[in-house]
């Protein structure tokens, strides 16, 4: 499994559509471990393009602050789960907390 998360600064960005990178974090889900982590620089922002480019890079879960209805939706079509509400910490921490089924999320912080 690899899990996307939008950074600014080394840790989660709160407005997913505009981050500067992106940490993929590859994960075994059965044993709970993070196996690897890559940053990659997203392409230029255009509605849309985010989810296919994610897509290619195999991603199977975002983690994000926030994320507008749309974008939500057509990462659904790229069969790409999403969990909103996220707080900033370190893509680590947020892996780890997921794994563990301790990954606090609350209000979405996008509205639109």
């Amino acid at each position: 499994m690899k899990i996307a998360i939008p950074l600014h600064q080394g840790t989660l960005s709160m407005h997913f559509g505009h981050c500067e990178h992106f940490a993929l974090v590859e994960v075994d889900e059965q044993n709970k471990a993070i196996l690897g982590e890559s940053l990659h620089e997203p392409p230029p922002h255009e509605p849309g393009l985010l989810p296919r480019w994610l897509s290619e890079l195999g991603a199977n879960l975002v983690i994000a602050g926030g994320m507008g209805r749309r974008a939500q939706e057509l990462f659904a079509s790229n069969n790409i789960a999403v969990l909103v509400g996220a707080q900033g910490t370190s893509p680590q921490q947020l892996v780890t907390a997921y794994l563990t089924g301790n990954l606090e999320t609350g209000e979405n912080c996008c509205d639109h």
